[in-house]
């Protein structure tokens, strides 16, 4: 991947924008994202947690990582330790 600058969520477009160094601007529309890999409501949170905290790390998760398996793992042991409490 090409070397970042910038990163940062922007609420008026939903959309995480990524600026490089080469001049270029990425957008990765955040709703479409969630609606193409989020199945349950544990994996839309864990997206928004991540857009909104981290929103490099949802960048490369989006660009370079696997987003479905992402989620199965991550949303998945959430959701069971909900359903403990």
């Amino acid at each position: 991947m090409r070397k970042i600058l910038s990163c940062e969520f922007n609420l008026d477009t939903a959309c995480v924008e990524l600026r490089l160094a080469d001049g270029t601007l990425l957008s990765i529309d955040c709703t479409a994202v969630e609606s193409e890999v989020a199945n349950s409501m544990y994996q839309r949170s864990e997206l928004d947690w991540l857009i909104y905290n981290d929103p490099l790390a949802y960048a490369k998760l989006i660009l370079d990582g696997d987003p479905v398996r992402y989620l199965k793992v991550a949303a998945d042991s959430r959701r069971s330790e909900v359903d403990f409490e």
